[in-house]
């Protein structure tokens, strides 16, 4: 059966090469690089562009090219959209030792941009710490970085990842306090679909505090991770739905005793009828592991349903 799920083509979302094409331009040149579709104002600097839309509502259109830039958002409603998507990447520069964006205004949206090469002295250097408010990240691309996604708290607000990827992410080094490819505070609602996770480098592929969760229609593929551990950890418990996804657990583990973890840390959030179908899952062979598809520490009753599961791999596990 393990071959079986292996030779099953992965998810349509799986369909992104505009994300894989090799840019070797610079970032434009003359006209800044950075427009505010709504005025035609163009700008050199990202953080100008940011401070030119200031309290209000509007999109800046981020030209192709290596962007060793970065900004903060602290007011109004941004879109943050690249001209050719796929091809605007900000490379290794972070703003406040956090991220290439700081989110904490009154909204955002990310479309078609890669973030990369992001490291900062505590370990968690991001593409986009979130901060507050709502935010919707679509057909962008997270790689060779400490942590694609990292939340604050914010629990009236909603995060949104769609047809994304996230790889060679997450890190447990230093003496410090993992990082993982997402990983999300107390958000009041977190909805992840369509999105690749690959090649962790250590830590969870998706953590989250939020007390509600909808994870659909995603790709785990943990074959090429380096010392990973959970590929979806609910520490603090939630409810909501975990379905139709594609999850393969790989040899290098940190961690091998779950593929879902449930309130591993704490019961903060209810877990009663979290929904976990429709999942294809497996684990290597040979290696003598016991391995549980959904470890749970909630106590509460989950709403399991049919999931095919590979050989070596036991359904469920109350701790």
């Amino acid at each position: 059966m393990f071959k079986a799920l292996l030779r099953r083509p992965l998810l349509p979302l799986l369909a992104l090469p505009l994300l894989l094409a090799p840019v070797s331009l610079p970032a434009q040149s003359g006209a800044g690089p950075y427009v505010v579709a709504e005025s035609g104002r163009s700008f050199g600097r990202l953080q100008d562009a940011v401070d030119a839309i200031g309290e209000g509502e509007g999109t800046i259109r981020i030209a192709p090219g290596y962007h060793r830039d970065c900004a903060v958002q602290t007011a109004g409603r941004i879109a943050f959209v690249a001209v050719e998507p796929g091809r605007a990447i900000f490379d290794g520069v972070t703003c406040e030792g956090k991220a290439a964006l700081v989110l904490r205004g009154a909204g955002a949206r990310v479309d078609g941009i890669v973030f990369q090469n992001m490291r900062v002295p505590d370990g968690n250097g991001a593409g986009i710490r979130l901060e507050q408010s709502n935010l919707d990240v679509v057909n962008s691309l997270f790689r060779n970085s400490e942590e694609g996604i990292l939340t604050a708290d914010d629990p009236a607000a909603t995060l949104t990842i769609d047809r994304s990827t996230f790889s060679r992410l997450g890190r447990c080094d230093r003496g410090l306090s993992c990082a993982h490819s997402v990983y999300t505070g107390v958000y009041g609602r977190v909805v992840v679909t369509r999105t690749r996770f690959e090649k962790g480098s250590g830590g969870h592929y998706l953590k989250t505090r939020s007390p509600r969760v909808e994870i659909r229609d995603n790709s785990f593929d943990d074959t090429q991770g380096t010392a990973t551990n959970y590929l979806i950890d609910l520490p603090a418990g939630s409810t909501g739905r975990i379905a139709n996804n594609l999850m393969i657990q790989g040899r290098d583990k940190e961690n091998y005793g779950a593929l879902i973890a449930i309130a591993a840390e704490a019961r903060d959030n209810p877990s009663r009828g979290l929904v976990i179908e429709g999942n294809r899952a497996s684990v290597p062979q040979g290696t003598g592991r016991k391995t549980l598809f959904v470890a749970d520490w909630s106590g509460e009753a989950l709403a399991i349903g049919p999931n095919e599961l590979g050989p070596g791999l036991t359904r469920f596990e109350k701790i």
